[in-house]
């Protein structure tokens, strides 16, 4: 592995888009489908992150095998149209996130990469509407475990060549946070996303995209 390489996981969801209208919005029609009431906002958000299938599980606890199939199938089927109609605004980044990206993207010893529980066609979609380049690795909930398996975040390492001790995970959500402390990397919360920062234990917290740059620099250069 190489010693000079530094590698930046990223979640999406919470992290770098603000998706919570898009996926409360294809949740509530896919629940209003099967007849079922709609999970609350709150619970919807505290799902954010695991595979789809233990989402739904999660959301509706007595439903049959047939039944969660359905759910699964009209969320991605309302999700979809929804990103279609709306492009960028479908998922907006939030403040900073591409000046953030840009400036760590001209380290030369960083590697950007993501880990989402999207599939990999979300991904991609939200990649290609706000043109994220920077990313060259990306891990997906179709080649993975849901998380907080550290699947993920070991593939996006062996795929990169970085050590653990030089790789950081950044996330909104427990399941990030765990992810990454599994993998035996460092866990970096930001407060903006869907699950108390507070309550996540990660080994840092940023208030703001521009507090993570110094961070990084703090940390690796010790």
């Amino acid at each position: 592995m190489s010693t000079d390489l530094r590698l930046v996981l990223f979640d999406m969801d919470g992290t770098l888009v603000d998706s919570q209208g898009a996926i409360t919005g294809a949740m509530a029609e896919a629940f209003a489908e099967v007849g079922h009431v709609a999970p609350t906002r709150d619970a919807v958000l505290s799902i954010i992150g695991l595979s789809l299938d233990l989402a739904m599980a999660e959301l509706a606890p007595g439903a049959d095998g047939p039944t969660l199939d359905a759910l699964v199938e009209g969320y991605k089927s309302s999700y979809m149209k929804a990103r279609k109609a709306g492009g960028q605004a479908h998922s907006p980044l939030y403040p900073g996130t591409l000046e953030m990206l840009a400036a760590l993207d001209a380290v030369p010893e960083y590697l950007l990469g993501v880990a989402t529980g999207k599939s990999q066609r979300g991904l991609d979609a939200v990649v290609a509407a706000h043109e994220l380049t920077s990313f060259v690795t990306r891990q997906s909930a179709d080649h993975h475990p849901s998380k907080p398996h550290p699947s993920m975040v070991l593939t996006a390492m062996a795929e990169t060549g970085v050590a653990p001790e030089h790789t950081v995970m950044i996330g909104d959500t427990s399941y990030d946070i765990d992810m990454g402390r599994t993998a035996g990397v460092h866990t970096i919360a930001v407060d903006w996303g869907y699950h108390p920062a507070d309550q996540l234990n990660a080994d840092y917290t940023i208030n703001s995209f521009a507090e993570l740059a110094p961070l990084l620099h703090r940390l690796w250069k010790a």
